[in-house]
């Protein structure tokens, strides 16, 4: 899980280079979320449901002006939740 993980983390990190539009509440939702995935992947404690919650926050505010952006966290979302988390 962590590789793929990995990459998709690498993915959202390049389109946000190319997002140029984003206000300062969606930069601060995709820090929390990055910051959640991060100390997922060290196996620190995290809020699980939290995670998901960002996750469905982000999907739903950025579908429309970034697809690219909403399909890797759609991805990132579907593997922690088969993966149990």
């Amino acid at each position: 899980m962590n590789d793929k993980l990995d990459a998709l983390l690498e993915q959202v990190h390049a389109e946000l280079q190319k997002a140029d539009n984003l206000d300062a509440d969606s930069l601060a939702l995709l820090r929390e979320l990055e910051e959640d995935v991060q100390s997922l992947l060290k196996k620190s404690e995290v809020e699980t449901p939290s995670i998901l919650e960002r996750m469905r926050k982000a999907v739903e505010r950025f579908e429309v002006e970034h697809p690219t952006l909403t399909t890797l966290l759609s991805e990132v979302s579907t593997i922690l939740s088969n993966a149990g988390i």
